[in-house]
């Protein structure tokens, strides 16, 4: 028997995902089993939710940016090198309770809603990057003031832990499955345009304020913009409806999820899910040491080992930032044409050729060289995050995709992401060697590809445990035809009459 054309042209894995689920079925989808997705829900969603994460995304990135001068003002008694290295450190503080935050805030948001919790985090954030502008300098405080700013990015932490992973899931349940890639990409979107405006208002303020006035108050002002930005967000997020999928689950098993512990979930996703865990945290690496080398190491390297100005230095990232928000959608929609594999895996061995002369080309002197090397590493960068918001929370079944989310995200970045900053930074100082970083961007990509030979492909296809989603009737009244069609080719094969 000759396949339809509906058939005939469909990815092979998409035919086959539907196919599993059709024998699972024993018949044909119906209308009731494709979710249509409104368009202006869709939008809200995805709009809101990458507002949300910009916002969110421009509080946590803007301390990256100022490291240097948070050193001076925190640890004023140490060398050059150790405010730079204690400045990182508290940095990567906040990473450390990311896994408290995402195992709590997922759990949470597996019991009681992605919208809920999004919400939380999001004000939980503005107050904390808003009190780090409030913190008084050692100068004032003594010992005091570290740790206060100690505790504010904590609170930090905590609240991104809970972010990343719910931001996804929530977006990621209300796209239609044939546009996940692109529609999703637009929270990583959000990420990155919040990064580059934290950038560019730091290169302002660099380029308007002498270092005198930078290091007495300036560095203060995008901490203290966190404030109306939060209130913003939250208005923005508190708008959201529960994506279907969770609406979905709730219905089906409400009582038991109502009754399950977060010990209980945690246990179930270590034994049953580990497989996609451990995918989804080599995956993370892959994504997040390029993230933190390029917005949390490069400003710092470039002042600090290269001896740039902190101008010359933020405006080289900032054209970054901004090459990667003009590429990451077409990125994303690329990854639903051709696969999430492919985009992941001939990027990760790009970065293992072009990470050595992409540093070698940020050391030249002039203009030209040091854009190209960023831009380079900024590309690669882009392949990371483009098809992540869409990939990583499809690794789980929806009753455990927050938490799992939560837990294999956070981990890797917090043993991975968040310390690659200060663990570059002590290589480079105990080497001496300013070619480190592109070794352990070489190390990152190698961990990526062996990850991606295991990352089943899921472009296209419905997240595990939901219903195919689709943006239009149109589109369901095309799926039932086609899964028609499919169902009849599977009973062909398998012998039925």
């Amino acid at each position: 028997m000759n396949a339809p054309k509906s058939v005939a042209n469909m990815p092979q894995q998409v035919r086959e995902e539907l196919t599993r689920r059709l024998r699972k079925n024993k018949r044909a989808f119906r209308k009731e089993d494709v979710q249509v997705v409104e368009r202006p829900l869709l939008k809200r969603a995805v709009g809101a939710s990458a507002l949300g994460n910009c916002m969110e995304w421009f509080d946590f990135g803007v301390y990256s940016y100022l490291a240097a001068t948070i050193g001076k003002v925190f640890f004023p008694g140490a060398s050059p090198a150790a405010q730079v290295i204690s400045s990182f450190a508290t940095f990567a503080a906040a990473f450390v309770v990311r896994p408290l935050g995402g195992m709590v805030f997922g759990h949470l948001g597996d019991r009681l809603g992605r919208q809920k919790v999004l919400a939380t985090t999001m004000i939980m954030m503005a107050i904390g990057t808003f009190a780090i502008g409030l913190i008084p300098g050692y100068g004032t405080l003594g010992v005091a003031a570290p740790i206060l700013l100690l505790v504010a990015r904590l609170v930090q932490g905590f609240s991104t832990g809970g972010e990343y992973g719910g931001a996804t899931t929530f977006v990621a349940e209300y796209s239609p499955d044939r546009r996940r890639g692109y529609l999703s990409s637009w929270l990583d979107f959000g990420t990155f345009t919040g990064y580059a405006l934290g950038s560019a208002l730091v290169t302002l303020l660099n380029l308007m304020l002498t270092d005198a006035e930078m290091l007495s108050w300036g560095w203060r002002v995008p901490f203290l913009i966190a404030g109306p930005l939060g209130v913003i967000g939250l208005y923005m997020r508190l708008r959201l409806e529960e994506s279907p999928a969770f609406q979905q689950q709730l219905d089906e098993h409400e009582k038991s999820l109502a009754q399950e512990s977060a010990g209980t979930e945690f246990r179930t996703i270590l034994k049953d899910h580990w497989r996609p865990l451990l995918i989804c945290m080599g995956l993370v690496l892959l994504y997040n040491v390029p993230n933190y080398m390029v917005t949390g190491f490069l400003p710092t390297y470039q002042t600090e080992t290269l001896g740039r100005s902190s101008s010359s230095a933020d405006v080289l990232v900032l054209i970054g930032m901004v090459w990667i928000v003009l590429l990451i959608t077409f990125i994303g929609r690329l990854s639903d044409r051709v696969g999430r594999r492919p985009v992941y895996g001939v990027a990760a061995a790009a970065m293992i050729a072009l990470a050595v002369p992409s540093f070698q080309l940020i050391k030249m002197e002039g203009t030209w060289a040091p854009i190209a090397g960023v831009l380079i590493l900024s590309t690669l960068l882009a392949c990371f995050a483009a098809p992540s918001a869409a990939t990583l929370p499809a690794l789980f079944p929806t009753a455990v995709r927050y938490a799992a989310m939560g837990i294999g995200f956070n981990f890797a970045v917090a043993a991975f992401g968040g310390t690659t900053p200060l663990v570059t930074e002590a290589l480079v100082h105990v080497t001496g060697n300013d070619l480190m970083p592109a070794f352990y961007l070489m190390a990152a990509g190698a961990i990526g590809l062996v990850t991606v030979k295991f990352l089943p492909e899921n472009a296209q296809v419905p997240l595990n445990g939901s219903q195919p989603m689709v943006g239009s009737e149109e589109e369901q009244r095309e799926l039932i035809t086609t899964s028609t069609d499919l169902y009849r080719v599977a009973r062909h094969h398998s012998g039925v009459r």
